[in-house]
């Protein structure tokens, strides 16, 4: 069994980064400048950002289902970079992270959940997808909560 992570589709976002500062602010989002190289991790690179990139703080519906699991939090995007793919690997934005696993079946709904430590998320994630009735993974930084990635089976 091998898995897939992928980053979001950058051209979602790409319009963002046109607005001032004040048509951010009227979608409830900012513009932000990372002040250090670890804790602005964007979504659609799976990267940090390093100290003076600038960022878009939003408020994004990662989870979009119809059941009491849908679920939306903040995430930072960058400008200009492309959607991470990384296979049976695990992205940077997970290093030296707590991650909280969360195990979906196809309709959407919690089949189950774990907490990874930092370097334990592969194991993990494999152990999720033992369960044939898992469809997909949603990992979100333990500490804050915020979506980091999904992760689904890998068909290739």
């Amino acid at each position: 069994m091998t898995y897939l992570i992928e980053g979001l589709c950058p051209d979602a976002f790409d319009p963002l980064f046109a607005l001032d500062d004040a048509g951010l602010a009227a979608i409830n989002a900012r513009r932000v400048t990372a002040t250090a190289d670890h804790g602005f991790p964007c979504r659609i690179s799976l990267e940090d950002a390093k100290v003076g990139e600038e960022l878009i703080l939003l408020h994004h519906t990662s989870h979009d289902v119809e059941t009491p699991y849908r679920s939306a939090y903040a995430i930072y995007v960058r400008p200009g970079v492309e959607a991470a793919t990384y296979r049976d690997a695990l992205p940077p934005v997970f290093e030296g992270r707590p991650m909280a696993l969360r195990a979906f079946d196809a309709d959407g709904m919690l089949r189950t959940a774990r907490l990874a430590g930092p370097g334990e998320a592969d194991g993990a994630i494999r152990d999720l997808f033992d369960d044939e009735g898992i469809a997909y993974i949603d990992a979100h930084n333990a500490a804050h909560g915020c979506f980091a990635a999904r992760i689904e089976r890998d068909a290739a």
